[in-house]
This record gives C-alpha cells, sequence and structure tokens, in this order.
C-alpha cells in the first residue's frame, strides 16, 4: 500500500466522486473536511484476513527488528488487532496459542489457586487478562498478561472500562520453548520491579516449579520444586500443593 493521503473538503467529494473513488482502489486514502475539520477518512477495502497478517506483520517487524514503540503506539496497534501481545522494554511481543498440555497445567493450577481463595478478598484470574505493570521509578508501563495471577486489591483498582490496573500479588508463567528466556528473565525483571510479591515460572519440560519471593524490589527467597515434592507459597499462608497435581493431564 503506498499510504499517501489526499485532503479535501466535502464539497469536492461530492464535485468528483468518482475521481476520488479511484484514487482510493489505487492504494490511497482519502479525508475530508467539513468547516476546516478533519471529519471521514476513506481507505482501501481490505477483508478481515487481510487486516489480520497486515497488522500481524507490523507487528512482527516491530519485533524482530529491534525497533521500540511507544506506550500510545502499542495501545493503537493493540486496540485494532486480534492478535495477543505484550509489551515489554518497550517492544511488542506476541504471544502464541497455548499447546493442550499447556491448558491442562494451567487448569489445574486455577484449580488449586480458586480452591484456596474461597472465602478471601483476593481472585484469581487467567490469560488473556492485561495487566498493567509500573515498574520502580519509570512512567511508562510493561503490559503482559500471565498465565495466571492472583489480584488482592481489586478495590479502587477496576476503572470504568471494567479493566483491572492494580499490582498482582502473585504472577504465574507456564513456559514454553518460544517464551522461555522472556518468561525467566524479562517478566521475572518486571514483576520484581513492579512491586509482585511472588512469581512462579512452571517448566513442563522439567515438571519443575521455580517459586520466587520479592521484597523491596529484589529476590527475597526462592526454591525450585520438582516431582514428589509440595509447592509452598512464600506469601499466601496455607497455600500449598503437591507438584505431581500441576502436571496432571
Amino acid at each position: 500500500m503506498n499510504n499517501t493521503t489526499k485532503v479535501i473538503t466535502a464539497t469536492e467529494l461530492k464535485t468528483n466522486l468518482g475521481k476520488y473513488i479511484d484514487y482510493v482502489i489505487d492504494d490511497h486514502e482519502v479525508v475530508i473536511t467539513k468547516n476546516g475539520k478533519k471529519v471521514i477518512r476513506i481507505t482501501p477495502y481490505i477483508t478481515e484476513i487481510e487486516r489480520y497478517f497486515t497488522v500481524k506483520e507490523n507487528a512482527l517487524d516491530y519485533q524482530y527488528g529491534g525497533k521500540k514503540v511507544s506506550y500510545e503506539e502499542f495501545m493503537e496497534i493493540y486496540e485494532k488487532s486480534e492478535l495477543r501481545m505484550e509489551y515489554i522494554n518497550g517492544e511488542i511481543v506476541l504471544l502464541a496459542s497455548p499447546s493442550t498440555y499447556h491448558q491442562d497445567i494451567s487448569g489445574n493450577l486455577y484449580t488449586h489457586l480458586r480452591s484456596y481463595l474461597k472465602g478471601k478478598n483476593c481472585k484469581v484470574f487467567y490469560a488473556p487478562f492485561d495487566v498493567h505493570f509500573y515498574k520502580k521509578d519509570l512512567k511508562t508501563p510493561d503490559i503482559m498478561q500471565p498465565d495466571l495471577l492472583i489480584a488482592c486489591d481489586l478495590e479502587n483498582n477496576v476503572n470504568e472500562k471494567d479493566r483491572y490496573m492494580g499490582t498482582p500479588t502473585l504472577c504465574v508463567e507456564i513456559l514454553s520453548k518460544s517464551t522461555r528466556s522472556k518468561d525467566m528473565v524479562d517478566k521475572l525483571n518486571t514483576y520484581m520491579l513492579s512491586g509482585v510479591r511472588e512469581f512462579w515460572v512452571v517448566d513442563p519440560f522439567k515438571h519443575s516449579v521455580m517459586v520466587y519471593s520479592f521484597k523491596d524490589f529484589e529476590i527475597d527467597e526462592y526454591t525450585t520444586c520438582k516431582l514428589g515434592d509440595t509447592l509452598t507459597s512464600y506469601f499466601f499462608e496455607g497455600l500449598e500443593f503437591l507438584i505431581n497435581e500441576i502436571f496432571e493431564s
């Protein structure tokens, strides 16, 4: 697409409608003004599948081209896309569809966490669920979708669009081969510096869970639990279950 834009008045459009339709058909766009204000944009028609691949291609350019985008640019791309994506350290990261085993693990964890939280003032959520993570001393947030999270600050942290704007107490990431480095380095750093208290990294390949406790924006304690072990939360008193139960399919 040539991305050439012509700005015309409503009167010009009425007088030369056929001319400007042909102009748009040739992969340009027309912006119509009325009383000096831009009111309508006419662009070439593309199908939903064409739009999907256009947005995907643009997002991949940002991700793999090493280009940084602003928070505002990300939100504009995100609002127009049906793709799952995150915004980490100023870059767009596309999220692949989870495997069936990933979903088994997520479901098992959700069941345990929801059972534990029954009657408590915290709530468990699972992806896709956007969270804005404001890292210490930074104004621009990372926007991520933890596989699971526990939020204990829902009161006064849900905006007018019914979106959660608080900081989770616990975040859980289930590793995949494509996200392993990102989850274990970038996300750990974001969660730690944004005030998350606990982070679980679930490894489906090694059947293990790394449990991190954060305090004062640093790692306070950590442990690795394997098959046969019992996972015990650092922050949530009484939250524990066998590792084997997580990996049942």
